[in-house]
């Protein structure tokens, strides 16, 4: 077995780093030093920050590689590097749904986001300063291209699997689609084949509440004032999206916080529910770039799997999994359980081999980081079928 890890530099503007996070450098395309984007953009010198659990396998066909949502660190799981749970604590380990006992596992975070890869807050090697907007137009495409780099500059050509929920899911789907016969198995969760206008809409309101924060300053803020105030928010109005009305009324109804922690103020925080959402946007707002978040929310707007052969099913038709894994929520209002449907039966036409799993819960899109006993038999028993459909081959 083999132990693969890339390390470099620590950069100084990244933030959510531990022990365990690793970096890769991308090999640039065409004979170049740049990395190419889909809409014609370029950047040099790209990182990509990652962590990994377990080991590869000496034929290099074990390893599966997680996409995370929008705001996620690569810190998925806990490991002897970093003992911290992770945001996927309950999914990846020894023994657990994807088993590290069985698998190499890598997770990164995401071109264009801020926990170490390149990003709106990296410095531009041209001049010294962070990109800002001068970051180019970033899509899905552009995020699993650099999942896809990022495991060849590690020596892995051919994925056991690739997994990913939310904005994870789509990049999933997109390197799926980009590189066909390189991925064995595929793992969409709350995802979809393109956005509804409705997640559109809320995805542009929240990009406006950021921009209107003068604080903003046309994304050139590293230097002074963080937007705070307009990412506060902005998250607030997607963690009400992130969840479902049955859940808020069960978990808060009418409560009101205790009268010592009122704010003075006319119309401050009275309500639990406010609070909530007080406290946890603050959190989000304190360490998460909002560049990054205006340019990764805009490119799950313009994912289409369309674009990739004129129509959804004939998109989906170029994926050459051996089998899919398409998991959909009834509660969930973002990625609404008719579009996981769609995926399955697209993918069902195409002659792919597809389960598909509706679950029920209140806790809306985010159940996939909730409900562990939803999820977990779920992914546990794709796997273990994944495992033993290689080994009757190896028989054959």
């Amino acid at each position: 077995m083999l132990n693969v890890v890339q390390t470099a530099k620590i950069p100084k503007e990244a933030t959510g780093i531990t022990a365990a996070t690793h970096f890769v450098h991308l090999p640039g395309d065409y004979g170049t030093a740049d990395f190419v984007l889909r809409r014609g953009g370029r950047l040099a010198n790209v990182r990509i920050a990652y962590e990994s659990w377990g080991e590869l396998s000496l034929n290099k066909d074990n390893a599966i590689l997680v996409f995370t949502g929008m705001s996620p660190t690569a810190h998925a799981a806990a490991s002897a590097l970093d003992a911290t749970p992770g945001w996927w604590e309950y999914m990846i380990g020894p023994n657990k749904p994807i088993d590290t006992t069985q698998f190499f596992v890598v997770c990164i975070n995401s071109l264009g986001g801020c926990f170490g890869s390149t990003g709106p807050n990296t410095l531009n090697p041209t001049t010294g300063q962070a990109y800002g907007l001068q970051f180019p137009e970033l899509t899905v495409e552009d995020i699993a291209k650099a999942g896809h780099h990022a495991m060849q500059a590690l020596g892995i050509d051919h994925l056991h699997a690739v997994v990913g929920a939310s904005m994870g899911g789509l990049s999933s789907l997109a390197y799926a689609l980009q590189y066909p016969g390189e991925v064995d198995y595929l793992v969409s969760i709350s995802a979809a084949a393109r956005a509804l206008p409705f997640t559109i809409a809320v995805r542009s309101l929240q990009r406006e509440i950021v921009r209107n924060d003068p604080a903003w300053n046309n994304g050139d803020y590293y230097a002074g004032e963080k937007p705070q105030q307009g990412m506060l928010t902005a998250r607030k109005l997607g963690l009400l999206s992130y969840r479902a009305a049955d859940e808020w009324r069960e978990r808060f109804n009418r409560a009101r916080v205790p009268a010592e922690r009122r704010n003075e103020s006319l119309f401050g925080v009275e309500f639990e529910i406010e609070s909530y959402l007080e406290h946890n946007a603050r959190k989000f707002a304190h360490h998460f770039d909002a560049n990054s978040y205006l340019y990764l929310s805009r490119a799950m707007d313009l994912f289409d799997v369309a674009d990739h052969g004129g129509s959804v099913n004939a998109g989906l038709a170029k994926i050459h999994t051996r089998r899919n894994l398409i998991v959909g929520v009834e509660s969930d209002i973002l990625f609404p359980i008719e579009q996981q449907l769609e995926l399955a039966e697209g993918l069902k036409k195409a002659g792919h081999a597809v389960d598909f799993h509706y679950l029920s819960t209140h806790h809306g899109h985010d159940s996939f980081l909730i409900d562990k006993d939803l999820f977990a038999p779920v992914l546990r028993e794709f796997f273990i079928r994944s495992l033993d459909e290689k080994l009757n081959d190896s028989r054959d």
